[in-house]
C-alpha cells in the first residue's frame, strides 16, 4: 500500500501551494489578509496531521506498532 505516502505528499504539496501567496511581502495587512494568514496556518497544521495519520495507517498496515 503505497497510496498513503502518495496521498500525504499530495496533501503536503497542496498545503504549501496554498500558503505560498502568503509569503509575499505586503505593505499593509488588512483584516482579509490577516484572516488569510490564519487560514494558511490552519491548513498547514492540518496537512501535517494528515501526513502523521497516513504514516500511522501505513505502519498499522505493515504490522508496525509505535
Amino acid at each position: 500500500m503505497k497510496h498513503g505516502g502518495s496521498i500525504s505528499a499530495a496533501l503536503l504539496v497542496s498545503a504549501l501551494l496554498i500558503a505560498l501567496p502568503g509569503c509575499q511581502k505586503q505593505e499593509g495587512e488588512g483584516p482579509a489578509e490577516h484572516a488569510g494568514k490564519e487560514i494558511d496556518k490552519v491548513v498547514e497544521k492540518a496537512g501535517q496531521q494528515i501526513e502523521k495519520a497516513g504514516e500511522a495507517i501505513q505502519d498499522a498496515a505493515n504490522g508496525d506498532k509505535k
